[in-house]
């Protein structure tokens, strides 16, 4: 996997950020790879939703999974810069990612039933959540 191999081979890797221990790659890695696969599921269901015959029951579903796309790429990309890092704003980008996170996905668990791309969406929401506040747990210790 490219996000390990990357952050790993990163100078501030060894000794330069909070995390540079083994398990705190690991928790870092965990993050930035759930953030980016929650980005790609929340763009792919809206784009089902959107193909869906019942569009309209279907808006606030839509706005939420481009919502958490956004946030969800936003925090990868802050979460795998170590030079320099300012860690009220990855606390801060880490938290906005983790609530994103849990209104799409009980948003899309509204619609989990009937629609498989809103079950598999949901999912990937609950783990990036879970991964971010893995992560926002480690800083803070």
């Amino acid at each position: 996997m490219h996000v390990s191999e990357m952050l790993n081979t990163h100078p501030l890797a060894r000794d330069g950020v909070p995390e540079a221990d083994a398990q705190g790659m690991q928790t870092l890695t965990d993050c930035v790879a759930a953030c980016y696969a929650c980005a790609q599921a929340c763009t792919s269901c809206a784009d089902a939703c959107l193909a869906e015959p019942d569009l309209a029951s279907l808006r606030r579903c839509i706005a939420l999974n481009l919502a958490c796309a956004d946030v969800c790429g936003a925090t990868g990309a802050v979460a795998t810069r170590l030079t320099e890092r300012d860690t009220a704003v990855l606390d801060a980008q880490l938290r906005a990612c983790a609530e994103a996170c849990r209104a799409c996905a009980d948003e899309c668990e509204e619609h989990a039933s009937h629609m498989a791309h809103c079950r598999v969406c949901a999912s990937a929401c609950r783990e990036c959540q879970q991964a971010c506040e893995g992560l926002l747990g480690r800083l803070s210790a």
